[in-house]
């Protein structure tokens, strides 16, 4: 199983400057894939989760091209293959 996470511009200095991560590790939900990423850079993932270990307002959590926001979440199962984007929300008026 090859899961990929893709860091915003934002996320890269908390990675020494990767843009991105292959996990280590198979993992079968994207809450499994953030708990492997985690145990290597635990400052990106302080920044996607609050202390709840919920994602943060304003950040979104893609799976290949699905936001899991409309999906399962953080429990949304991976395919074999496949990338995780995060991404920072835009809003304003």
């Amino acid at each position: 199983m090859a899961v990929t996470v893709e860091l915003p511009r934002a996320l890269q200095p908390y990675a020494r400057g990767q843009t991105v991560v292959v996990l280590d590790r198979p993992v079968a939900t994207v809450e499994d894939a953030l708990g492997a990423l985690e145990d290597h850079w635990p400052g990106v993932v302080d920044r996607v989760l609050t202390e709840q270990r919920v994602v943060r307002q304003h950040v979104n959590l893609f799976v290949d091209e699905e936001n899991i926001r409309h999906l399962e979440g953080l429990q949304t199962r991976l395919p074999s293959r496949c990338t995780i984007t995060i991404l920072a929300a835009v809003s304003g008026g």
